[in-house]
């Protein structure tokens, strides 16, 4: 019987999706300074593989780990949160 186990998520920000089948997610998490106390933003980016999810720049989308598909892509788009809004 095969299992399915659970895959790390996480939640970000369409950067690029210039090119093919692969977007750049910006994922942003707030950390406390451990001196001041203060909470920072931090950003990382990650190339993620688009397959059936064809998300747009400013999409609010979450990301799951899958096995390597290349140097750099480790992650895969798998929903859309929320769509960018269009002005004008």
């Amino acid at each position: 019987m095969a299992e399915q186990r659970n895959r790390q998520t996480l939640v970000g920000e369409v950067v690029s999706t210039k090119m093919e089948k692969t977007a750049v997610i910006k994922v942003t998490r707030k950390i406390r300074h451990p001196l001041y106390k203060k909470f920072i933003k931090k950003y990382k980016k990650y190339f993620a593989h688009v397959g059936q999810v064809e998300p747009k720049v400013g999409d609010m989308v979450k990301i799951s780990a899958m096995r390597p598909l290349s140097k750099k892509k480790r992650w895969q788009v798998s929903e859309i949160i929320r769509e960018a809004k269009v002005i004008g």
